[in-house]
């Protein structure tokens, strides 16, 4: 079998067409694939890489925290690379990268969050707790302060406690009669009126004899 060199002509510029436009594809997706930015969040640092921007205008890029500036706006020009170290943080945070291409259409601008996890070994701050109210203790004074009961029993007088004074031995013990000890001195001054009585009517009877 003979194959006309006309056809070998044709195949040769279908690999040739092919091999172009295989090139030009893979030159074409070079640029683009350039423009993409890359940036990565690790529970320490944030990594932010941009390449072949429009040099020339101003492209801007910003990193916030939770709302916070961690990369306050800053204009770079072809290219922008730099690593930023999170605060130290107990609980998982935002991290935002906003990107904002200067070039024509704005096509290689970008919007995106990512989440910083708790590095291992970061011991979450303990909430403090409450304070309690303490009640405050009355100072011991000693008009307030109650005696404690005494230890000796009631039955048995204290050793502290004066004895009790002995009676006099020069006073004559009083026979019990069952009278009153007043009795004598009543009787004592009926004698005397009974005395004085008899003393006037002497005296009467002795006046009368003299006037006789």
């Amino acid at each position: 079998m003979i194959i006309s060199r006309r056809s070998w002509r044709g195949a040769g510029a279908l690999v040739a067409a092919a091999v172009v436009g295989l090139t030009g594809g893979v030159i074409s997706a070079g640029p683009a694939m350039a423009h993409t930015p890359t940036w990565s969040v690790t529970c320490s640092e944030v990594t932010v890489d941009l390449k072949d921007y429009t040099s020339g205008v101003p492209n801007t890029v910003t990193v916030s925290v939770d709302g916070k500036d961690l990369l306050p706006t800053r204009t770079f020009d072809r290219e922008f690379h730099e690593k930023l170290t999170l605060p130290e943080h107990s609980a998982p945070v935002t991290v935002r990268l906003v990107v904002k291409d200067a070039g024509e259409g704005g096509k290689h601008s970008l919007d995106e969050t990512k989440t910083a996890e708790v590095c291992e070994g970061t011991t979450p701050s303990p909430t403090p707790p409450s304070p309690t109210p303490t009640e405050s203790t009355p100072s011991e004074t000693p008009g307030t302060q109650t005696p404690e009961p005494s230890t000796t029993p009631s039955g048995q007088p204290s050793e502290s406690a004066p004895a009790v004074p002995a009676p006099s031995p020069t006073t004559p013990d009083l026979a019990e009669t069952g009278s009153s000890s007043a009795t004598p001195v009543i009787g004592a001054a009926a004698l005397a009126v009974l005395l004085a009585g008899g003393g006037i009517l002497w005296a009467v009877r002795k006046r009368r004899t003299s006037e006789n």
